[in-house]
């Protein structure tokens, strides 16, 4: 069977129809992941259609393998060159899949970027994308994490979504119930290398509800002189608070949030705020949130740089490759945080990046 696919290399992109598999080799991936890390994989491809899916993987042979498939490449820190395939997801589309009077199914192909997705709500007027606007990666790997921001998840919107089995390379349909969504977790996490996700379908409002008192959103509404938002509004507020926040990662190397805020609970959260009153936390079901960004601050690693890796200085979460850091460097950093914020606070700090 004939598999269109779309592979690139350093120095141009075509399109090839064949049999025998042939892949472009020794690819650079600094273009390709946002940390900007000089790695190469062994073979490089790019999938445009999810119908090519279960020829392309049955084309595969056994020295192509393992395969990573990734869209965006915005959690990703790679440490060493990868031995096998990696698969840009590059699927596009964004279709209303159906609607009602209160409520509008939204469906985005993998390869969409999420920032596109929230465009394209907010643009029409539903809500529940909103305070989720300039995240980066696609829509596809969106639920691998739980993304969230400014009191918003993709649970909370997310009603199903397409996915393919690795193993018995055969599609399904997930509902949310059934992804096993907790605080930037789901079944896609724990479970790497099962399901690959084709698309999501999202649950939108036509008469929506903002939420407005999560980090700094209504101060800089106010700011602006708002005083009744938008979506529109709400939107560009979050996109100057995170312009701010985070750096630009074609200017600076980086994943965003390189931590998970702790959940802790109310017995240590007390013992903490004995001693630092000041503590940034917020109540998470019967446990509570603490800001990892104010615990690594207070260990003193804010703006800090060890040659070309360093802390971001508007944002202590973020780890920024400032030009030519290795991944080992970076995670390096990260190490010597997460052992100072033990130390002083006996919390273990874990990771929101994949780390390769």
């Amino acid at each position: 069977m004939l598999t269109k696919i779309r592979f690139s290399s350093d120095f141009h992109h075509k399109w090839f129809i064949f049999e025998l598999l042939k892949i472009a080799e020794n690819i650079s991936l600094k273009p390709y992941h946002t940390f900007g890390i000089e790695v190469k994989a062994r073979y490089l491809a790019e999938l445009t259609d999810r119908k090519e899916l279960p020829g392309f993987l049955s084309s595969l042979g056994k020295d192509h393998k393992p395969l990573l498939f990734i869209g965006g490449g915005s959690n990703l820190l790679f440490t060493r060159d990868f031995q096998g395939t990696v698969v840009r997801i590059m699927t596009r589309g964004i279709t209303v899949k159906k609607e009602n009077p209160g409520e509008v199914f939204l469906a985005a192909e993998a390869g969409e970027p999420w920032d596109d997705v929230v465009k394209f709500a907010v643009g029409r007027n539903w809500g529940g994308l909103e305070n989720m606007s300039l995240i980066p990666g696609n829509a596809g790997t969106a639920p691998v994490q739980n993304i969230g921001a400014y009191g918003a998840e993709l649970k909370d919107v997310l009603w199903s979504l397409d996915v393919f089995d690795l193993g018995t390379l055969e599609s399904h349909t997930l509902l949310n119930s059934e992804c096993g969504f907790g605080y930037r977790e789901s079944i896609f996490k724990q479970a790497k290398g099962k399901f690959l996700i084709l698309g999501v379908t999202l649950k939108l409002s036509k008469k929506p509800v903002l939420k407005l008192d999560y980090g700094q959103i209504r101060e800089e509404l106010e700011h602006s002189g708002v005083s009744d938002p938008t979506l529109s509004e709400v939107r560009e507020a979050v996109i100057r608070i995170r312009t701010r926040k985070l750096p630009d990662p074609s200017v600076h190397g980086n994943a965003g949030s390189f931590f998970k805020n702790p959940v802790v609970s109310g017995e240590l959260l007390d013992q903490i705020r004995f001693e630092h009153p000041e503590v940034v936390f917020y109540p998470f079901g019967d446990q509570f949130k603490i800001a990892a960004a104010w615990l690594i601050e207070q260990c003193g690693w804010k703006g800090r740089r060890q040659g070309d890796a360093g802390v971001y200085p508007n944002q202590p979460l973020v780890l920024v490759n400032y030009g030519s850091a290795s991944g080992k460097e970076i995670l390096d950093l990260a190490s010597q945080i997460r052992n100072a914020v033990f130390e002083k606070f006996g919390i273990a700090l874990e990771s929101e990046v994949n780390i390769f």
